[in-house]
């Protein structure tokens, strides 16, 4: 079965993130269903897709532009009070191994989970 994306946001606005990390991860998740049409219905096997928006890969995605494009908004929205401050309000790397753009690609795959799973929940219930 089918979920549209207006009754997916609805499910999103129901979810209690606690930290910077899962809020930043929800605010993806919605900026990506924002995008499509709110009747358009996803599928489980095809969420993914729908939401790469033709990208090929989360990395592609976030560093063709696809995402955020500034170290300090992708900073705000993934980090808490303390942790902006310790990067400087993204002038610092988020750590050794990544840029932001790593980082955002990290936690648009996490949306794009979400998304899949509240589907895949729902069509569970269903049937």
């Amino acid at each position: 079965m089918k979920m549209q994306v207006n009754a997916i946001i609805a499910e999103l606005a129901n979810q209690r993130a606690r930290s910077a990390w899962e809020r930043g991860v929800v605010a993806y998740a919605e900026s990506m269903l924002d995008e499509l049409e709110p009747e358009e219905e996803l599928h489980p096997r095809t969420v993914e897709k729908v939401l790469l928006n033709g990208a090929p890969s989360w990395h592609d995605y976030s560093w063709g532009g696809c995402a955020l494009i500034y170290d300090r908004d992708i900073a705000e929205r993934l980090c808490c009070p303390s942790e902006l401050r310790r990067c400087r309000g993204g002038e610092r790397r988020p750590n050794a191994a990544e840029e932001w753009l790593d980082t955002q690609a990290r936690a648009c795959f996490q949306a794009a989970q979400l998304v899949k799973r509240i589907v895949c929940t729902h069509e569970r219930s269903i049937a």
